[in-house]
């Protein structure tokens, strides 16, 4: 019996500044996140029905495989957001104010 050569797959691409599923716009932040978060696979796929439950094992793979760089541009990311978030809110305090409000409200 001849077996055929198990093929390899690429599951994460990086594109300009951050890494995403293959052929997709879904982020591996997404899905590292909610696996961070101790989400399963199976639910990963249906919070993001694009992603079939091979690419979110693949992404899982990937994270894992290189987990101390994606948690350093995971880091990264968040202190990106912070000092946007921080350059709004001195920038434009009525509307930042009005958003937290807003916020609050769909919470409760």
């Amino acid at each position: 019996m001849i077996l055929a050569t198990p093929k390899t797959k690429d599951y994460i691409e990086k594109r300009e500044n951050g890494y995403w599923i293959q052929e997709t716009r879904i982020s591996l932040d997404s899905v590292v996140c909610s696996f961070l978060n101790g989400e399963s696979p199976e639910t990963i796929t249906q919070s993001f029905p694009l992603l079939s439950l091979e690419q979110v094992y693949g992404a899982i793979a990937f994270y894992l495989a290189n987990q101390e760089t994606i948690d350093a541009y995971l880091v990264e990311g968040q202190i990106e957001f912070q000092q946007m978030q921080q350059s709004f809110r001195q920038n434009n305090p009525l509307l930042y104010q009005k958003l937290k409000v807003a916020q609050s409200q769909k919470i409760q």
